[in-house]
């Protein structure tokens, strides 16, 4: 059987000639705004510039209804798909009822935060549960990762590091194809190191670099290595910098490149591990090459996020604060109430944006 899915060119040439973009005066893309009440607003974005790369890629990842489509041809031969560290089945439960209407699925490292965000924007989107009910942790009994469900908003614990996110994040794009989702928008909310910031400025990445300060996620299948591009849709990041205000929310947001570490201590050159086999005037070179070639920022998750988001066709953001700059220090030593306030930061931004896009679907 073949794995490799046919594409209509002259479709996609089609597509270019007719994707339209409007502006205002001022030089603002309102065509989101004028189209919003149409159907199709939200299936395609409308960006004079698409490339052929991008609607190529788009013909792979969705239907013509704008629902979700997997670069796996094996899931349709399956009876039942079982999502197992989700606690979920395609046959067990009815996942287009329970999903279907999701349109923002954010991330992040622990339990209690995604649970705290749950709650979070569910005031900021005035959504209301039915009387004498109560926000339920839909993956409790995996006993992997924590669930959430507001309305059109998902929210999901993806523990530490690129295994744990990306088992996720194989059975989120999954749950997404089995509730015919259409055009989701990823976000990962979190915490890093910063690189010439101080602790609480948000970081808005534009980019995922490895260790070696590639823009590639890598990764052994079959006994070879394959290479993946960690990709982040700019324009999504230029739409969430453009709802930071340093005057209203009295601290810094900066968009920059982030550093992807296999682990939170050797990786990230800290000299307090274990382990350390290099000098601290190693790692103060390292850290400065890292801020010159434009990284802000390091964690332990933005290579495979941006990978696997941008091999699904998945548009996606990364928006974590910085606990404490690098160039000045190794340990997070933040009082910890201030720490959980500055945790809520990226929280605010990223409801922000999806008020702003609820608003324009709703027609307000």
């Amino acid at each position: 059987m073949s794995v490799i899915q046919s594409i209509d060119m002259d479709d996609i040439y089609k597509e270019l000639k007719n994707n339209t973009i409007k502006i205002d005066a001022n030089g603002n893309d309102i065509s989101s705004e004028e189209d919003s009440g149409s159907a199709t607003s939200d299936s395609i974005e409308e960006n004079e510039n698409e490339s052929i790369e991008q609607l190529k890629l788009r013909s792979l990842t969705r239907y013509n209804d704008g629902s979700v489509k997997l670069r796996n041809p094996y899931i349709e031969q399956l009876e039942s798909d079982y999502l197992y560290h989700l606690s979920l089945g395609s046959a067990s439960h009815d996942l287009h009822e329970m999903f279907g209407d999701v349109k923002f699925v954010c991330m992040g490292g622990t339990s209690s935060r995604m649970k705290d965000f749950a709650y979070y924007v569910m005031k900021e989107i005035g959504h209301k549960l039915p009387a004498g009910t109560q926000l339920q942790d839909i993956s409790e009994l995996s006993g992997r990762y924590s669930m959430y469900k507001v309305g059109p908003v998902l929210s999901v614990s993806h523990g530490m590091g690129t295994p744990s996110i990306g088992i996720l994040l194989h059975e989120i794009i999954k749950l997404m194809y089995h509730a015919k989702c259409k055009d989701p928008t990823f976000f990962r909310i979190g915490t890093c190191g910063g690189i010439g910031i101080d602790g609480g400025t948000v970081v808005v990445s534009n980019e995922g670099v490895d260790g070696c300060l590639r823009n590639t996620y890598e990764v052994a299948v079959l006994g070879k290595n394959i290479s993946r591009p960690a990709k982040l849709d700019q324009k999504l990041a230029r739409e969430l910098m453009s709802l930071a205000d340093l005057e209203r929310d009295g601290y810094e947001t900066v968009c920059g490149k982030t550093m992807c570490a296999n682990d939170f201590y050797e990786g990230q050159g800290r000299l307090d591990g274990a382990f350390c086999d290099f000098t601290e005037k190693d790692k103060m070179n390292f850290l400065h090459k890292c801020k010159d070639f434009g990284v802000v920022n390091i964690e332990m998750e933005a290579t495979i996020f941006g990978a696997l988001t941008y091999h699904a066709g998945i548009k996606a953001a990364i928006v974590c604060v910085a606990l404490l700059n690098r160039l000045k220090g190794d340990q997070v030593s933040t009082p910890k109430d201030i720490m959980l306030e500055w945790q809520k930061r990226p929280q605010v931004l990223v409801s922000r944006y999806i008020k702003k896009k609820l608003r324009l679907s709703h027609g307000h």
